[in-house]
């Protein structure tokens, strides 16, 4: 069964080679669609012997479907630029194993790095997302960040995509604060509204799960620092959505 692989870049340079590499080990074509990076990225994926297609940022979902006409095959390997299939996750495409079924959308196991250190702690592991779908009836969502798969028939299985998103504390924090303000704008379009006391709470409520419920506190000054950083997460996009409030208000 043929599958094309699709990913979504911008200034991936670093890594975008080598996710065209992984991919053309399972997809019989690879299709970029490019938010008009400023590096070497484009020049590194058609050298590969991906497709690229350019196109400003639409938002994390709709720059996906936008994608998916240049798509041959129904079937769609949707990877970040920075990941990877495991060797479980590539067994299970290359024998045909999702063809067992009616399922139209399977949800892999991600083990998120920092570095090249694993994060199976506070909540990161396992964290399950739907990479790999079949357009005719399962699509993405037009969320702007952190867009699902939205699909009739999911199955989750446990094999497992490798995510190298970081090399430091700094760059996790940098784009958890990005995220956060895509966010709220996302809430606010969908017409969430909140009062001044949620993103204490929420931030609060967040870094407690992970470092207590998810067990954050076992892994010393690692899971403090992730617990915290999710506890940003969760204050920003809240504080964020607040101060949107405020503004259209007045």
């Amino acid at each position: 069964m043929a599958i094309s692989g699709l990913v979504i870049s911008f200034n991936e340079e670093k890594m975008i080679g080598k996710c065209i590499d992984a991919l053309f080990k399972v997809c019989d074509e690879v299709i970029v669609v490019d938010s008009l990076s400023k590096d070497r990225t484009v020049e590194i994926a058609k050298e590969k012997g991906a497709i690229v297609i350019s196109q400003s940022f639409l938002g994390d979902g709709p720059q996906r479907t936008h994608g998916l006409p240049f798509c041959k095959n129904d079937w769609i390997l949707n990877l970040d630029a920075d990941e990877f299939l495991d060797k479980d996750a590539a067994e299970f495409i290359l024998k045909e194993k999702y063809l067992e079924g009616d399922h139209d959308a399977f949800s892999f196991r991600i083990k998120n790095f920092l570095g090249d250190k694993l994060i199976d702690f506070a909540g990161w592991y396992p964290d399950h997302k739907v990479r790999f779908f079949n357009k005719k009836t399962a699509h993405p969502s037009d969320s702007i960040v952190h867009q699902k798969i939205i699909t009739q028939n999911e199955k989750k299985v446990s094999v497992h995509i490798l995510h190298y998103g970081w090399d430091s504390l700094d760059q996790i924090i940098a784009k958890k604060n990005q995220y956060s303000g895509w966010h709220a704008q996302q809430l606010y379009d969908q017409g969430k509204r909140i009062n001044s006391f949620k993103p204490i709470l929420n931030g609060k409520v967040a870094f407690l799960r992970c470092f207590f419920l998810k067990k954050g506190f076992l892994n010393g000054i690692d899971g403090l620092s992730i617990s915290i950083i999710q506890g940003f997460f969760s204050y920003m996009k809240y504080a964020k959505l607040l101060k949107i409030q405020k503004k259209n208000k007045s």
